[in-house]
């Protein structure tokens, strides 16, 4: 599992996902969001405004980043 640091209490999933470098743009994470192809805390999901807050898991093809 790798962390990947936040500057602020929460962020949006989308955002996380361009943060941690697993994509590279806002559209490729809606339309990877949108298709099911992201776990937040084990569970799909499918909302790219999604807020995480540090200690959540987030998974996505077989990577797992905890938001820290």
């Amino acid at each position: 599992m790798t962390d990947v640091p936040i500057r602020d209490d929460m962020i949006r999933l989308g955002q996380f996902l361009k943060l941690a470098s697993v994509i590279e743009t806002g559209g490729e994470a809606k339309l990877r969001i949108a298709a099911g192809e992201v776990t937040v805390n084990g569970e799909v999901e499918v909302r790219r405004g999604r807020q995480l807050h540090r200690g959540d898991v987030v998974g996505i093809d077989g990577a797992r980043l905890r938001v820290a």
